[in-house]
């Protein structure tokens, strides 16, 4: 499964800690963990400085926690913490699959397991509770949506629209009816 991971597994750049501007960058590789910084200072001892760069093997890296206690200054613990993983074989690749695909495969949980699913991270709570998932949920499991119902569900939102009860939608469809019928006459 490792193979099918890209050369580069993870980067973060970011500005260090005020009231440093110096600029720096993580980069994990499938054999490295490189390490670059550009010092960046209007004092005259600082203006010749060179960028600098440190290349350590995965194994180095794990057993060298001065590069370590940078990286969490810099970057901070949770990303610390995600180097480790990667440098010790821990991927995810839940994580790395396309969202299209995703959206497909989540589409097919339980309401429970779709919950659960948008706390793991960001990127599942949005895609938890996005249109697109939960149009394919209600289309999985309605016979039938009419196009008034279609109109409905891109007006208020399909996660709502699912979670609405039918004698609400009942109104508010005929109420959409009213409105249309009202603005016709």
């Amino acid at each position: 499964m490792a193979s099918l991971l890209p050369d580069k597994l993870f980067e973060e750049r970011g500005q260090a800690p005020a009231p440093s501007k110096d600029f720096y960058q993580v980069l994990v590789t499938r054999s490295q963990v490189i390490f670059r910084w550009w010092k960046i200072s209007l004092r005259s001892e600082f203006r010749e400085s060179k960028p600098g760069e440190i290349k350590e093997s995965h194994e180095d890296f794990l057993d060298d926690p001065s590069l370590q206690i940078q990286i969490a200054i810099v970057f901070g613990a949770k990303v610390l913490e995600h180097i480790f993983n990667l440098c010790r074989g821990n991927f995810d690749f839940l994580e790395r699959l396309p969202d299209p695909l995703l959206l497909n495969i989540i589409s097919f949980l339980g309401l429970e397991d779709i919950a659960r699913l948008s706390q793991v991270s960001h990127r599942f709570e949005t895609i938890c509770n996005c249109d697109t998932l939960w149009e394919k949920i209600v289309q999985n499991l309605c016979d039938t949506i009419t196009p008034e119902m279609k109109a409905l569900a891109q007006e208020v939102g399909w996660k709502r629209f699912f979670f609405t009860s039918k004698l609400q939608l009942q109104l508010q469809i005929r109420r959409r009816r009213q409105k249309q019928d009202n603005s016709e006459n």
